[in-house]
């Protein structure tokens, strides 16, 4: 049975706001290069247009980091399925991730890049979930503040399905 899914941001409101967000980032790191950092594989999205709004000069890497697997809640465990490809050391980092909830993921990633000695870190996300939090992390840069109800579309996937939807949509049904 195929499930349903009920907009929750529309195509409009998300293109509006990665406007608003880069232009804000572009003004904060006026005189500087970004070196953007995407976690997949949900962020790519959010990244690839996120890129296209910002006017400081930009480099981009990936990491795969994951403590889902195929389920709708965290299972606790973080781990890095591909590094980075670059040294971070002396560049001005912004992890660029689609959803943050419990935090554990985050915290987890933001602490190993830490000891990699970039100048700056800070973290940019599309969905932030802030009543699930169970790690504290700064969230410099929010898309949308979310209820807590499982999303998908925009990068964000159940089972591997949806991520290409342009809008940010919840599953009805999901137990």
């Amino acid at each position: 049975m195929a499930e349903t899914i009920r907009v929750l941001v529309s195509e409009e409101d998300v293109d509006k706001r990665i406007m608003e967000l880069g232009k804000k980032i572009s003004e904060d790191y006026a005189g500087k290069q970004v070196h953007l950092i995407c976690v997949l594989k949900g962020g790519v999205f959010f990244m690839c247009e996120l890129a296209k709004r910002i006017t400081v000069p930009v480099s981009m890497d990936f990491m795969c980091v994951s403590s889902y697997g195929d389920g709708t809640t965290s299972s606790g465990v973080v781990r890095i399925a591909k590094d980075l490809d670059e040294a971070i050391e002396g560049k001005d980092v912004l992890i660029v991730e689609d959803i943050i909830d419990s935090g554990r993921t985050l915290y987890y990633l933001i602490d190993i890049l830490k000891k990699r000695n970039p100048k700056s870190i800070h973290l940019c996300t599309l969905l932030d979930k802030p009543e699930r939090r169970e790690r504290d992390v700064k969230v410099d840069y929010v898309g949308f503040e979310i209820p807590d109800e499982f999303v998908v579309g925009y990068g964000l996937d159940y089972a591997q399905k949806y991520r290409n939807l342009p809008y940010i949509g919840v599953v009805e049904g999901l137990e």
